[in-house]
Protein backbone atom coordinates (compact mmCIF):
# COMPACT_ATOMS: atom_id res chain seq x y z
CA UNK A 1 0.00 0.00 0.00
CA UNK A 2 1.12 3.33 -0.98
CA UNK A 3 -0.49 5.77 1.10
CA UNK A 4 -3.61 6.07 2.86
CA UNK A 5 -6.58 8.56 3.46
CA UNK A 6 -4.87 10.26 6.15
CA UNK A 7 -1.85 10.60 4.15
CA UNK A 8 -3.51 12.93 1.34
CA UNK A 9 -5.62 14.97 3.14
CA UNK A 10 -5.36 18.58 4.25
CA UNK A 11 -3.95 19.83 7.22
CA UNK A 12 -5.40 22.06 9.35
CA UNK A 13 -3.21 25.25 10.82
CA UNK A 14 -4.02 28.35 12.26
CA UNK A 15 -5.97 31.37 11.09
CA UNK A 16 -8.58 28.68 9.62
CA UNK A 17 -5.90 27.51 7.01
CA UNK A 18 -5.17 24.58 5.60
CA UNK A 19 -2.42 22.89 3.42
CA UNK A 20 -3.16 20.47 0.75
CA UNK A 21 -1.19 17.22 1.11
CA UNK A 22 -2.63 16.20 -2.14
CA UNK A 23 1.17 16.43 -3.49
CA UNK A 24 5.18 16.45 -1.21
CA UNK A 25 4.91 19.40 0.97
CA UNK A 26 8.73 20.74 1.45
CA UNK A 27 9.41 22.45 5.12
CA UNK A 28 12.39 24.45 4.52
CA UNK A 29 14.79 24.60 7.66
CA UNK A 30 15.36 28.13 8.45
CA UNK A 31 18.10 27.63 11.76
CA UNK A 32 18.38 31.06 13.51
CA UNK A 33 20.97 29.38 16.14
CA UNK A 34 24.59 29.86 15.90
CA UNK A 35 24.98 26.02 16.60
CA UNK A 36 22.95 23.69 14.54
CA UNK A 37 24.74 21.03 13.43
CA UNK A 38 24.78 21.75 9.91
CA UNK A 39 24.45 25.63 9.34
CA UNK A 40 25.16 27.21 12.70
CA UNK A 41 25.13 30.58 12.24
CA UNK A 42 24.53 31.09 8.60
CA UNK A 43 21.45 32.72 9.24
CA UNK A 44 21.40 34.97 12.28
CA UNK A 45 19.99 38.21 12.12
CA UNK A 46 16.96 39.71 10.44
CA UNK A 47 18.55 40.30 6.95
CA UNK A 48 20.33 36.93 6.93
CA UNK A 49 16.79 34.88 8.26
CA UNK A 50 14.93 37.21 4.85
CA UNK A 51 17.70 36.54 2.36
CA UNK A 52 17.27 32.49 2.85
CA UNK A 53 13.43 32.83 3.57
CA UNK A 54 13.17 34.72 0.19
CA UNK A 55 15.43 32.08 -1.66
CA UNK A 56 13.35 29.06 -0.14
CA UNK A 57 9.90 29.89 -1.12
CA UNK A 58 11.31 30.46 -4.90
CA UNK A 59 12.32 27.53 -4.65
CA UNK A 60 9.73 25.81 -3.95
CA UNK A 61 9.22 25.42 0.18
CA UNK A 62 5.72 25.55 1.18
CA UNK A 63 6.51 26.26 4.77
CA UNK A 64 9.18 27.78 6.36
CA UNK A 65 10.54 26.16 9.85
CA UNK A 66 11.80 28.31 12.13
CA UNK A 67 14.20 26.94 14.70
CA UNK A 68 16.04 29.02 17.40
CA UNK A 69 17.54 26.05 19.32
CA UNK A 70 20.10 23.61 18.40
CA UNK A 71 19.51 20.03 18.89
CA UNK A 72 22.98 18.94 18.07
CA UNK A 73 23.74 15.94 20.34
CA UNK A 74 25.69 16.44 23.83
CA UNK A 75 24.88 20.31 23.25
CA UNK A 76 25.82 21.92 26.56
CA UNK A 77 24.37 25.42 25.56
CA UNK A 78 21.29 25.11 27.22
CA UNK A 79 18.70 28.36 25.89
CA UNK A 80 16.28 29.82 28.09
CA UNK A 81 12.87 30.84 26.60
CA UNK A 82 13.42 34.30 26.53
CA UNK A 83 17.04 33.77 24.21
CA UNK A 84 14.81 31.52 22.11
CA UNK A 85 12.06 34.08 21.75
CA UNK A 86 14.30 36.81 20.70
CA UNK A 87 15.62 34.72 18.11
CA UNK A 88 12.76 33.26 16.64
CA UNK A 89 9.65 35.98 17.32
CA UNK A 90 11.43 39.38 14.98
CA UNK A 91 12.53 36.49 12.69
CA UNK A 92 8.51 35.23 12.16
CA UNK A 93 7.22 38.73 12.37
CA UNK A 94 9.81 39.99 9.61
CA UNK A 95 8.77 37.26 7.28
CA UNK A 96 5.38 37.28 7.65
CA UNK A 97 5.78 41.27 7.39
CA UNK A 98 7.65 40.70 3.69
CA UNK A 99 5.54 37.55 3.11
CA UNK A 100 2.36 37.47 4.46
CA UNK A 101 0.86 34.15 2.61
CA UNK A 102 4.02 32.27 3.87
CA UNK A 103 3.21 29.34 6.12
CA UNK A 104 5.74 29.63 9.03
CA UNK A 105 6.59 26.61 11.78
CA UNK A 106 8.08 26.88 14.96
CA UNK A 107 10.41 24.57 15.88
CA UNK A 108 10.66 24.48 19.82
CA UNK A 109 9.67 22.42 22.62
CA UNK A 110 8.75 25.46 24.98
CA UNK A 111 4.85 26.79 25.15
CA UNK A 112 6.22 30.37 25.64
CA UNK A 113 8.32 30.24 22.93
CA UNK A 114 5.54 28.76 20.84
CA UNK A 115 2.44 31.15 22.04
CA UNK A 116 4.91 34.24 20.93
CA UNK A 117 5.64 32.61 17.85
CA UNK A 118 1.99 31.86 16.78
CA UNK A 119 0.89 35.49 18.15
CA UNK A 120 3.99 36.83 15.38
CA UNK A 121 2.66 34.88 12.40
CA UNK A 122 2.99 31.13 12.94
CA UNK A 123 0.68 28.44 12.01
CA UNK A 124 2.31 25.76 13.20
CA UNK A 125 4.05 24.32 15.88
CA UNK A 126 6.88 21.66 15.27
CA UNK A 127 8.00 20.17 18.59
CA UNK A 128 10.44 17.98 18.52
CA UNK A 129 9.56 16.14 21.94
CA UNK A 130 6.50 15.34 20.69
CA UNK A 131 4.53 17.33 23.56
CA UNK A 132 6.48 15.55 26.40
CA UNK A 133 8.72 17.97 27.58
CA UNK A 134 6.37 21.21 28.13
CA UNK A 135 2.56 19.92 29.75
CA UNK A 136 1.33 23.47 28.79
CA UNK A 137 2.54 22.75 25.05
CA UNK A 138 -0.56 21.07 24.00
CA UNK A 139 -2.88 23.75 25.39
CA UNK A 140 -0.89 26.64 23.54
CA UNK A 141 -1.48 24.30 20.39
CA UNK A 142 -4.91 23.58 20.90
CA UNK A 143 -6.13 27.37 21.92
CA UNK A 144 -4.34 28.70 18.66
CA UNK A 145 -5.96 26.28 16.66
CA UNK A 146 -2.36 25.72 15.05
CA UNK A 147 -0.83 22.56 13.06
CA UNK A 148 1.09 20.18 15.36
CA UNK A 149 4.06 18.26 14.10
CA UNK A 150 4.18 15.39 17.09
CA UNK A 151 7.42 14.09 16.41
CA UNK A 152 9.25 10.59 18.57
CA UNK A 153 12.16 11.12 20.75
CA UNK A 154 13.53 10.48 23.68
CA UNK A 155 15.08 12.22 26.33
CA UNK A 156 15.87 16.01 26.78
CA UNK A 157 16.94 18.26 24.02
CA UNK A 158 20.68 18.00 24.99
CA UNK A 159 20.87 14.17 24.21
CA UNK A 160 17.86 13.15 22.15
CA UNK A 161 19.50 13.04 19.00
CA UNK A 162 22.33 11.20 20.67
CA UNK A 163 22.09 7.55 20.79
CA UNK A 164 21.79 7.47 24.93
CA UNK A 165 18.25 6.68 24.98
CA UNK A 166 18.19 4.37 21.45
CA UNK A 167 17.54 1.28 23.55
CA UNK A 168 14.88 -0.86 22.14
CA UNK A 169 13.66 -4.40 23.11
CA UNK A 170 14.90 -7.40 20.82
CA UNK A 171 15.87 -4.21 18.28
CA UNK A 172 12.42 -3.84 17.91
CA UNK A 173 12.77 -0.24 17.15
CA UNK A 174 9.89 0.08 14.70
CA UNK A 175 7.02 -1.05 17.01
CA UNK A 176 8.58 1.62 19.97
CA UNK A 177 8.53 4.25 17.88
CA UNK A 178 4.85 3.52 16.43
CA UNK A 179 3.72 2.60 20.13
CA UNK A 180 4.99 5.76 21.56
CA UNK A 181 3.99 7.78 18.49
CA UNK A 182 0.14 6.69 18.85
CA UNK A 183 0.63 7.61 22.91
CA UNK A 184 1.41 10.79 21.97
CA UNK A 185 -1.02 11.24 19.05
CA UNK A 186 -3.74 10.41 22.06
CA UNK A 187 -2.63 12.84 24.15
CA UNK A 188 -2.32 15.88 21.69
CA UNK A 189 -5.90 14.86 21.23
CA UNK A 190 -7.05 14.54 24.67
CA UNK A 191 -5.55 18.14 24.80
CA UNK A 192 -8.20 19.30 22.59
CA UNK A 193 -6.07 19.26 19.61
CA UNK A 194 -8.27 18.37 16.47
CA UNK A 195 -7.40 14.74 14.61
CA UNK A 196 -6.93 17.49 11.39
CA UNK A 197 -3.98 19.20 12.87
CA UNK A 198 -2.19 16.37 13.61
CA UNK A 199 1.45 15.32 11.84
CA UNK A 200 3.65 12.51 12.76
CA UNK A 201 6.98 12.54 12.40
CA UNK A 202 9.08 8.91 13.28
CA UNK A 203 12.33 11.01 14.03
CA UNK A 204 14.58 9.72 12.40
CA UNK A 205 18.00 10.62 13.96
CA UNK A 206 16.79 11.13 17.57
CA UNK A 207 17.31 8.58 19.54
CA UNK A 208 18.21 5.92 17.10
CA UNK A 209 21.09 3.94 15.69
CA UNK A 210 21.67 4.13 11.80
CA UNK A 211 20.12 0.83 11.85
CA UNK A 212 17.33 1.81 13.61
CA UNK A 213 16.57 4.84 11.11
CA UNK A 214 16.75 2.66 8.10
CA UNK A 215 14.33 0.22 9.87
CA UNK A 216 11.90 2.74 10.42
CA UNK A 217 12.15 4.43 6.87
CA UNK A 218 11.75 0.67 5.62
CA UNK A 219 8.49 0.12 7.77
CA UNK A 220 6.98 3.59 7.92
CA UNK A 221 3.62 2.69 6.16
CA UNK A 222 2.79 1.31 9.60
CA UNK A 223 3.64 4.79 10.60
CA UNK A 224 1.36 5.79 8.25
CA UNK A 225 -0.81 3.16 9.00
CA UNK A 226 -1.97 5.12 12.60
CA UNK A 227 -4.25 7.55 10.70
CA UNK A 228 -2.06 10.79 10.38
CA UNK A 229 -0.05 12.41 7.86
CA UNK A 230 3.18 11.60 7.80
CA UNK A 231 6.69 14.05 8.10
CA UNK A 232 10.33 13.04 7.32
CA UNK A 233 12.97 14.87 8.12
CA UNK A 234 16.07 12.90 7.13
CA UNK A 235 18.05 15.69 5.85
CA UNK A 236 21.96 15.81 5.82
CA UNK A 237 21.01 12.72 9.09
CA UNK A 238 24.12 10.75 10.23
CA UNK A 239 22.34 7.56 9.29
CA UNK A 240 22.74 9.07 5.89
CA UNK A 241 26.61 9.76 6.31
CA UNK A 242 26.66 6.34 7.49
CA UNK A 243 25.15 4.27 4.30
CA UNK A 244 27.20 7.25 1.61
CA UNK A 245 30.58 7.55 3.18
CA UNK A 246 30.00 10.91 3.41
CA UNK A 247 31.26 12.40 6.54
CA UNK A 248 30.28 16.44 5.57
CA UNK A 249 26.57 16.95 6.60
CA UNK A 250 26.64 19.97 3.53
CA UNK A 251 27.90 17.21 0.79
CA UNK A 252 24.51 14.59 1.75
CA UNK A 253 22.25 16.56 -0.41
CA UNK A 254 22.13 13.84 -2.70
CA UNK A 255 21.45 11.05 -0.24
CA UNK A 256 19.10 12.82 1.36
CA UNK A 257 17.05 12.91 -1.72
CA UNK A 258 17.04 9.38 -2.04
CA UNK A 259 15.70 8.98 1.69
CA UNK A 260 13.27 11.16 1.38
CA UNK A 261 11.97 9.80 -2.27
CA UNK A 262 11.68 6.14 -0.90
CA UNK A 263 9.36 7.65 2.44
CA UNK A 264 7.46 9.47 -0.39
CA UNK A 265 6.75 5.76 -2.00
CA UNK A 266 5.63 4.48 1.69
CA UNK A 267 3.59 7.43 2.36
CA UNK A 268 5.11 10.27 3.65
CA UNK A 269 3.50 13.49 2.64
CA UNK A 270 6.06 16.33 4.16
CA UNK A 271 9.50 16.85 4.38
CA UNK A 272 11.44 18.96 6.21
CA UNK A 273 14.58 19.63 4.18
CA UNK A 274 17.41 21.78 4.32
CA UNK A 275 17.90 21.83 0.34
CA UNK A 276 14.81 23.14 -1.31
CA UNK A 277 15.47 23.07 -4.67
CA UNK A 278 16.96 19.14 -4.32
CA UNK A 279 14.02 17.85 -2.80
CA UNK A 280 11.32 19.83 -4.79
CA UNK A 281 12.87 18.35 -7.85
CA UNK A 282 13.29 14.92 -6.51
CA UNK A 283 9.86 14.77 -4.46
CA UNK A 284 7.60 16.11 -7.91
CA UNK A 285 9.56 13.71 -10.36
CA UNK A 286 8.56 10.70 -7.79
CA UNK A 287 5.46 11.83 -7.31
CA UNK A 288 4.92 12.09 -10.68
CA UNK A 289 6.11 8.53 -11.81
CA UNK A 290 4.33 6.80 -8.70
CA UNK A 291 1.34 7.99 -10.52
CA UNK A 292 -2.01 5.94 -9.29
CA UNK A 293 -0.05 3.71 -7.10
CA UNK A 294 0.42 6.58 -4.51
CA UNK A 295 -2.97 6.69 -3.91
CA UNK A 296 -3.67 2.87 -3.72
Amino acid sequence: MMATDAATRAWRIADGRSLDLGRPVICGILNVTPDSFSDGGRHLGRDAALSRAEAMLAEGADVIDVGGESTRPYNDGAVDARTERLRVEPIIAAIMARFPTAVISVDTVKSEVARAALDAGAAIVNDVSGLRLDPAMPGVVARAGAGVVVMHSRGEVRDMATYAHADYPHDAVVEAVVGELAERATHARSAGIVQEAIVLDPGVGFSKRPEHSVAVLRRLDEVVALGYPVLVGASRKRFIGTLTGVPDPLARVHGTAGAHVAALARGARLFRVHDVMAARHALDVAWAILGDERAG
